[in-house]
């Protein structure tokens, strides 16, 4: 199988990095957190034959669709649910999928979800101004931009997208009131700021803020990897790819602590983070501020888990 596969609707970002970190093996058990459109997940299940299963996990039900399609080779040895990943513990009960052989984040918006269009992820497509990843939630962009107050706005951006611009543009978004879709939001943060500046579109930021903040992407982030560490065995894996800093700081912070000390119970196994090549880069821009950063368990599982 080759690993720098390209796939119509969806390119894995580090594929290849990804699949040599969580050390696959044939029969071995895997979780895939964000399994998308399936491009981690297939090549996870290829080099996990015979015998490997792969449980995975997607808030978008969208996204289970296309990857129950994409993995239909795999079916009898697949388990795709669609949840999101703060609730990854009562997931591995429920199913009985534990302890782990290795457990994968991919952080980043799906393609099917930039390119989608009719959702609000993406400043390039005009749509409502939504951003949920599970039409299940309650809460839209459209109700945190129309209904916050200009300090909450800006400290959300700063704090979200690291923007420094954040107070000029929600005193902009709170002029522009009611905002519904990503084309409004797009022309008044263009105001804001006065147009293009930098290698970036002024409105990157403030989209990252909003879904951050949508889908409170952070809480479960911290929350997911503390759970992660109770469902892998020992010598399991745990690799994240994250896409800007605000997850990579999180990352870096857990591993890093649960790898020191007397009472470790992670050895990292890349200490300098893994990024994309310049060739890959090329064939995926999408892929360019992707981090991998990976740690193996070297403690035996609680006892509850041991047996799965």
């Amino acid at each position: 199988m080759n690993l720098t596969m390209s796939v119509p609707t969806h390119t894995p970002v580090l594929l290849a990095e990804t699949i040599e970190a969580l050390a696959v093996q044939p029969g071995g058990r895997y979780i895939d957190c964000t399994i998308g459109a399936g491009g981690h997940g297939i090549a996870i299940l290829y080099h996990s034959s015979p015998g490997g299963q792969l449980l995975g996990i997607d808030a978008d039900p969208e996204a289970i669709k296309v990857a129950k399609a994409r993995l239909e080779a795999y079916s009898s040895s697949t388990l795709l649910i669609n949840e999101n990943f703060a609730n990854l513990k009562a997931i591995c009960i429920k199913y009985n999928f534990l302890p782990v052989h290795g457990i994968l984040f991919d952080l980043g918006l799906s393609s099917l979800q930039v390119n989608g269009g009719g959702r609000g992820f993406s400043f390039q497509h005009d749509a409502p101004l939504d951003m949920r990843l599970s039409p299940s939630q309650e809460v839209t962009a459209a109700d945190i931009v129309n209904i916050s107050s200009e300090a909450e706005l800006a400290g959300l951006i700063r704090t979200f997208g690291e923007e420094s611009h954040s107070r000029g543009i929600a005193h902009y978004i709170v002029r522009q009131r009611p905002i519904k879709t990503t084309l409004q939001l797009t022309q008044t943060i263009e105001q804001a700021i006065g147009g293009r500046r930098g290698r970036i579109h002024p409105a990157t930021k403030t989209f990252q803020a909003l879904r951050i903040a949508v889908n409170q992407e952070l809480e479960h982030l911290q929350s997911a990897l503390e759970q992660a560490i109770e469902l892998l065995g020992f010598g399991g894996r745990l690799v994240v790819i994250s896409y800007h800093s605000l997850e990579d700081r999180i990352v870096k912070r857990f591993m890093h602590q649960e790898a020191s000390g007397e009472k470790a119970c992670l050895r990292l196994i890349n200490k300098k983070v893994i990024t994309p090549s310049l060739a890959e880069v090329e064939l995926n821009p999408r892929s360019r501020s992707a981090k991998l950063r990976a740690a193996e368990r070297i403690t035996e599982p609680d006892e509850q888990f041991a047996s799965g």
